[in-house]
């Protein structure tokens, strides 16, 4: 007697369907079994050896007799049936994360470390400069104090969209410090907060290392900022450093690891109440990683998800972190035609690319520098030479403003792209203008 064939799956249509995502996300376990049927050819005893039922049981949920309401029988059939787990309101399940070693436990050399009171960070020792000294020697830490640093951070952010990061990588990292002195001495009221600001000053310095290039580094000021938040049960804060090292892992050639990263910044952030809009935020990060690894199927999913999380919270934008305000529907809008053309499907992406390029302000410096870049390489896919280098052209010119490795970075490799039509006017003028600006 031959072996059962492995099943391989619901089929890519059926899962992406928004009928089926909406009898998902209600839980609708009747109408997903019967769309199982219908769709997919799987008949209840399938259905059954699949997610270790009785064909009974089975039947009475098709007939709407039975309900599923236990988490663990959940689990089963969403593992049975290869359901992804958010489609459910459940954590990733165990065969959605690619294998791969994780980039979180990798500890480099720390350029900067905090205080190791409460066990929430790494140890410092002794204060090593005269400044330190006259910190610790005043240790008086008021709730001015605290609201002077906030006010700090939140310009450093500022000047970071509109001039980048790699210049206050300095200013950011002698903040970091110096909160963490502060720490020391300040009262149990204060300190939770300055714990607090050290986490966002940790993943300040990581993004201003990350724009510079500097992978190493950045992931280290990362890996502070995730033990900080952790040291205070904030998982909606870890949710947010997960995803910046999902997003570097991208740029830095680990896909996998990318996935992975954006995966568990998913299960952290349904931890702490499902906020919508960073769920919005997160998905797409995830449709990033799973576009380089040119897993389409997944990359759409995600993409799906991430349109589907912002309708939720259309409306109620107000009521997120301020840290993931910035994803509005412009941003949703170009991150979608940045997976797609991630993924080559390049005459989709660049109307959406376009789009957001048009309805981003002034102000958003390097976000529009990089999505002309998008545009650009949208547009050279689809052989438009002359489109494509006037939009790299534009973000030439919004380089000149910024100091950002990464954008610079990403003009060089569009350049080396340009390589075979090299004789072409087009290109002849895009590479004097490239050496005016970068030199």
């Amino acid at each position: 007697m031959s072996a059962p064939r492995p099943y391989p799956g619901l089929p890519p249509e059926l899962v992406a369907s928004p009928e089926f995502r909406r009898v998902c996300r209600e839980r609708d376990f009747s109408q997903i079994f019967q769309l199982a049927k219908k769709k997919a050819g799987i008949y209840p005893s399938r259905i059954a050896a699949l997610c270790g039922m009785t064909p009974s049981r089975v039947g009475e949920i098709m007939s709407g007799r039975r309900s599923l309401a236990h988490i663990d029988v959940i689990e089963r059939v969403a593992d049975g049936l290869r359901i992804p787990g958010a489609m459910l309101g459940l954590a990733h399940r165990p065969w959605e994360i690619p294998d791969g070693p994780a980039v979180v436990e990798q500890k480099p050399v720390r350029p900067v470390t905090l205080p190791e009171e409460g066990g929430a960070a790494p140890a410092t020792g002794e204060p090593s400069g005269i400044d330190d000294l006259l910190t610790l020697a005043d240790g008086k830490v008021t709730r001015s104090t605290l609201f002077a640093l906030q006010s700090s951070v939140e310009d450093y952010w500022r000047r970071d969209d509109e001039h980048g990061g790699a210049s206050l990588r300095p200013a950011v990292v002698g903040h970091l410090r110096y909160v963490s002195l502060l720490m020391k001495g300040a009262d149990e009221a204060l300190r939770s907060d300055l714990q607090s600001l050290a986490a966002e000053l940790a993943r300040l310095a990581g993004w201003a290392y990350f724009d510079a290039r500097q992978y190493s580094t950045a992931r280290t000021h990362f890996t502070q900022a995730l033990k900080l938040s952790r040291g205070q049960d904030d998982y909606l804060f870890m949710a947010n450093v997960l995803s910046c090292m999902s997003l570097q892992a991208t740029y830095d050639g680990n896909p996998t690891d990318a996935v992975a990263l954006a995966c568990k910044a998913q299960d952290s952030a349904r931890a702490a109440g499902n906020d919508p809009l960073v769920m919005s935020m997160l998905h797409m990060r995830e449709a990033f990683a799973q576009a380089i690894l040119g897993d389409s199927m997944a990359c759409h999913q995600a993409i799906d998800r991430s349109r589907d999380a912002y309708e939720f919270a259309r409306g109620r934008e107000t009521e997120a972190p301020a840290w993931v305000r910035y994803f509005d529907e412009s941003k949703l809008i170009v991150d979608t035609g940045i997976a797609l053309a991630r993924l080559g499907e390049s005459a989709r992406a660049e109307p959406l690319i376009a789009e957001g390029l048009r309805r981003e302000s002034g102000a958003q410096q390097r976000g529009r520098a990089f999505h002309a870049f998008w545009l650009a390489t949208a547009q050279l896919q689809q052989g438009n030479l002359d489109a494509s280098c006037e939009s790299a052209g534009m973000a030439l010119d919004l380089t000149a403003s910024l100091d950002s490795p990464r954008v610079a970075g990403h003009v060089r490799e569009f350049h080396r792209r340009l390589a075979p039509y090299a004789r072409e006017t087009p290109v002849i003028m895009f590479e004097q203008k490239m050496r005016e600006v970068l030199g």
